[in-house]
């Protein structure tokens, strides 16, 4: 079979942060498939086929992909942030695992990115620094209250919590109930960063804390990073504060 697939993680958003693997994969593809607004990253190249689709069609876009790629065609399906990080690499796995028996034949590749919370995180600091979890907030592929179940239990346990889909004008709550939630188990003071496009021109970091954090500073394109009682806050004259999550952990 002379095609193949490879799914690729463009980064947060800056050309810059795109890796070398990355824009070479993209640069040997016949066929590129994505969000349109990930494709609209990428500059045209002579010759190459571009085809977007809407974000709510994940699986219907990896099986278009799948097959161009059973046809003989080079495709590249791109993703912002990394592609195994709520995207698409899941999404063509799954079409594998129930599609036809050709697809498991095809050449597939999963090309890694700088996902969202790690860019972040560069950006004020080392919040992540120590154990961590990832929560999407969307609800549109598993019911809500299995999402305030694993927000409260993540803070129990004491994970810096990386929140990703925060708010949409579809979903606009959800963010402002995990924040209800949380400071039902957390102190007040625990440090919020709400980082918008970061690495970009538009980037906006945000610090606050969960006792004024507000949801109306976030959208789809920010990543908010939620510390625990452990977090530090280190000021710094006329520069941002940094903030980092001690190497240590605290005694039980």
């Amino acid at each position: 079979m002379s095609g193949r697939l490879t799914v690729v993680g463009l980064g947060p958003g800056a050309a810059r942060q795109m890796t070398p693997e990355a824009a070479e994969a993209v640069a040997a593809a016949d066929i590129l498939f994505g969000y349109a607004p990930y494709l609209a990253r990428l500059p045209e190249r002579p010759g190459q086929e571009r085809r977007a689709s809407d974000n709510r069609e994940e699986i219907a876009r990896a099986s278009a992909a799948l097959e161009a790629a059973v046809a003989g065609a080079k495709v590249a399906m791109v993703s912002g942030g990394d592609p195994g990080v709520f995207a698409m690499a899941a999404a063509v796995c799954e079409a594998i695992e129930h599609g036809p028996a050709e697809w498991r034949a095809l050449d597939v590749e999963i090309v890694p990115g700088v996902t969202a919370m790690l860019a972040v995180a560069a950006r004020c600091g080392a919040p992540l620094g120590h154990d961590f979890c990832a929560i999407s907030l969307s609800d549109n592929l598993k019911p809500w209250p299995l999402v305030e179940r694993r927000l409260a239990l993540a803070a129990e346990a004491g994970f810096v919590i990386a929140l990703y889909n925060p708010i949409s004008k579809a979903r606009p709550w959800q963010l402002g109930r995990a924040f209800e939630l949380l400071r039902e188990k957390l102190p007040g003071s625990v440090p919020v960063v709400f980082g918008r496009a970061a690495g970009r021109e538009d980037e906006r970091i945000v610090l606050a804390t969960l006792a004024e954090a507000d949801p109306a500073r976030a959208d789809m394109a920010t990543c908010v990073l939620i510390g625990t009682a452990e977090t530090r806050i280190v000021p710094r004259a006329g520069r941002s504060p940094l903030v980092y999550a001690p190497r240590s952990a605290p005694a039980p």
